[in-house]
């Protein structure tokens, strides 16, 4: 499982940012459960009312991690703009809270009554998750809501020229194609990894929205089977190769968005550490290995 970030607890709050978060979630609260996914320095709690109803919070402020603070925002939006069709948590509310202990970025939704998939992955679970990504492919085609392109962040998927590899000429001219094998019309959720997907008994739900943007339909899948890959869930190639979503993309595609897939992870694996997310650049490392070994099967390159 992606666990890598020191978060606030609840009792670690000021009392005017709790007091924000119960106004806001109609109660008091009487005992807040940690969720331990992801990579985040940010409060990430299910919030129990006196009343029995159950919330889930995010908050964090801008001094303690400027890029959480941010993401929170902008989940906030994507949110907001959700049709009730897509298996979402449903936006409570959001806001800035500012005090004499900083600008709080708050973020209050529904609770999901589900869990994440186990790691490593049961193959159940795995089939459930990789069904629900082409149900939730389906769902976001067109896109909903008005987002960025993928392809505006282009600068993050072209990173091989600065890299040191033996076959970093033709990974590099691989990924320039980025951009064009990446452009599309779907709504896509951008980080798709298993704690952002939760099961319920009826189905499921998708959480933590900051990095969606707009794209190829094709493209959650691809870029979550790293993770897959590196937690048990077997060859990405083979998970891929029979998948809904693989047929009709055109190989070449294929391989220009793994080889900018593939240079993201490891080139952001190579910066120096964030404070208080010390397991992220290992995460990044591992990801973009497996991206890479895939890559390298695909082209029939010995690495």
């Amino acid at each position: 499982m992606a666990v890598g970030g020191s978060r606030i607890r609840w009792h670690e709050l000021p009392e005017s940012v709790r007091r924000v978060i119960e106004t806001a979630a109609g109660g008091p609260v009487v005992t807040a459960a940690n969720q331990q996914g992801g990579f985040s320095p940010a409060l990430a709690s299910v919030l129990t009312l006196a009343d029995g109803r159950k919330v889930f919070a995010k908050t964090v402020t801008e001094e303690r991690n400027d890029f959480a603070a941010a993401a929170i925002r902008r989940e906030a939006h994507i949110l907001a703009g959700l049709p009730e069709q897509v298996p979402a948590p449903r936006l409570i509310w959001s806001a800035d809270h500012v005090d004499e202990t900083g600008d709080w970025a708050v973020l209050v939704t529904e609770a999901v009554d589900g869990w994440s998939p186990a790691q490593p992955w049961r193959p159940e679970e795995l089939r459930r998750y990789l069904d629900g990504v082409a149900r939730l492919a389906d769902t976001l085609t067109p896109s909903p809501l008005t987002a960025h392109a993928l392809t505006d962040e282009v600068e993050d998927f072209t990173n091989w020229s600065e890299l040191a590899h033996p076959k970093a000429a033709e990974l590099a001219e691989l990924e320039s194609g980025f951009v064009e094998a990446a452009a599309g019309t779907s709504l896509l959720h951008g980080d798709l990894r298993a704690d952002n997907f939760l099961l319920t008994e009826t189905g499921f739900a998708v959480v933590d929205w900051p990095a969606a943007c707009v794209g190829a339909k094709w493209v959650d899948l691809f870029l979550g089977l790293p993770s897959i890959a590196m937690h048990g869930g077997g060859d990405p190639e083979e998970i891929w190769s029979h998948h809904p979503l693989s047929r009709g993309v055109d190989p070449g595609a294929a391989d220009a968005v793994l080889a900018g897939l593939a240079g993201f992870f490891i080139s952001r694996s190579l910066q120096p550490p964030i404070p208080l997310l010390p397991t992220l650049r290992d995460f990044q490392r591992v990801q973009g290995e497996v991206s890479l070994r895939w890559l390298a099967g695909r082209r029939g390159w010995t690495l």
